[in-house]
């Protein structure tokens, strides 16, 4: 038990350290992205993941963990990549903000590094508004990409309430095949 409270002691002291503490994962391929760990509650083992009619394509499926039902999203698709593959062994962060709980499918999860903000970047000029990166570091002599949660579930979230509102019209003209590729489409 002294282990545990002298970890949450060391984490809580960060705040005053001008530190930042990194969880560093992968997606579908090789790079290796990062998100604050202030940002992260818990990270598992993707549970057993339940398909629903009309889910928006973002999300892989809903789990209930710990009591709740939580909407998974596919990040890798999130940022414009692959989808997920290989379910059974990837993970899923669960992220806690804006009293919203959701998890986000990652293939593999690395580590957490403890950072000087010396050693954050801005994002590269010409990224984009539409990128997710908050910012950029370099670990082990290969470029971390920050990725900017809250960014990503804002813009999933502008997708899931179109994709909701049209998947409740009735479209007599369409069969309900040509129907669900629209609404996949989204």
């Amino acid at each position: 038990m002294t282990g545990i409270l002298d970890s949450v002691n060391q984490r809580t002291q960060l705040v005053g350290q001008n530190r930042l503490e990194l969880l560093t994962f992968r997606l579908m391929g090789r790079q290796r992205y990062g998100i604050n760990v202030f940002k992260v509650k818990e990270v598992l083992q993707c549970p057993k993941l339940t398909r629903m009619p009309n889910l928006h394509h973002l999300v892989k499926g809903v789990a209930h963990i710990r009591g709740q039902t939580i909407s998974v999203i596919d990040l890798s698709l999130a940022v414009g990549g692959r989808p997920t593959t290989d379910i059974e062994n990837c993970f899923v962060v669960i992220s806690e903000f804006n009293r919203s709980v959701q998890g986000f499918l990652v293939s593999s999860v690395e580590r957490i590094i403890n950072m000087h903000w010396e050693s954050i970047l801005p994002p590269p000029e010409g990224a984009g508004k539409a990128n997710y990166l908050t910012a950029v570091t370099n670990i082990d002599n290969e470029l971390v990409e920050i990725l900017d949660v809250e960014k990503i579930l804002q813009k999933s979230r502008q997708w899931l309430r179109l994709w909701t509102a049209i998947s409740r019209l009735r479209l007599p003209k369409l069969s309900r095949k040509n129907r669900s590729k629209l609404l996949s489409a989204l």
